[in-house]
Parts: C-alpha cells; structure tokens; sequence
C-alpha cells in the first residue's frame, strides 16, 4: 500500500509564488511602512522623559534611497529642523547633541557616566514581533490583491 499525498491548487499557489517574485515595489514601500509605524509610535510614547516636547516632534522616519528592487529601509531619526534646538555649545567650545545624550548617555563634569534610555533602539527591538507580522500582513495582502 502506498502513501499518496494529492496537492489541489499546487499551480495556483506556483503562480501566486512566481508574482511575488515580481512584486512592485509600492507594495515593498507599504509594508516597510507600516512596521516603521509601529517603531515610530513606540519611541513618541516612551518612558524617557521630554519636558519640552521636541524630541516626540522631531521624530521622523527617513527612506534609504536603493536602487535594488524588492529593499526598503526606513531609519527613525531626530528632524534636522530642530537642530537649532538639540545643538548646545558649551563656554568651552564642545558641542552637544540633545538626542545622542539622551539615546546613548552622556558623561558629566564630575566624570561620571548617565546610561542613554536607548528610545529608538527599544522602540524596534521591543516591538520586533509587531513589526514583523505587520510586514507579512500587508505584503501578504498586497499578494492578494494581485
């Protein structure tokens, strides 16, 4: 007696395989971001606190430009509008950037050290998974509707 196993719709699912291979790259962009959303909410409503509400403002997602089809990739990244807010220049000349103090920390006068709150890089490592599934969603209905 032997096993047989009968695939229906195999040339269908061939097909719908060989189209995603061709996938445009709007539908690329789309679901790039939505994930890129996700990282961009969570870092606007962090723990770290903001007194003066620039930093939820300046966050922006920033398209890389390629020339490869099927890749899209967005960093989160302070608006350089707000430059003339975040740029300090010490009596001595150094200069400090508030969102670097803030995401990687900063050293003081006395030569201690205050840890960064780490808000991008949290706002996609925590929400990796969220990230992830909402990519596959949209490209997967982006499939559909081809």
């Amino acid at each position: 007696m032997s096993n047989r196993v009968i695939v229906e719709g195999l040339d269908e699912v061939i097909e719908t395989i060989k189209k995603a291979g061709e996938l445009p790259q709007k539908c690329v962009n789309k679901a790039a971001k939505k994930g890129i959303q996700i990282a961009k909410k969570s870092a606007k409503n962090g723990r770290w606190v903001d007194q003066t509400g620039y930093l939820r403002k300046a966050i922006k997602e920033k398209a890389e430009k390629t020339k490869i089809k099927g890749k899209k990739v967005y960093d989160l990244w302070p608006d350089p509008s707000y430059n003339d807010v975040f740029v300090k220049t010490s009596k001595a000349g150094k200069r400090a950037y508030y969102p670097a103090s803030i995401e990687y920390g900063f050293k003081t006068k006395s030569g201690g050290y205050v840890p960064g709150f780490k808000f991008l890089h949290n706002s996609l490592t925590d929400n990796k998974s969220q990230i992830e599934n909402a990519i596959v969603k949209t490209l997967a209905d982006e499939i559909d509707k081809l």
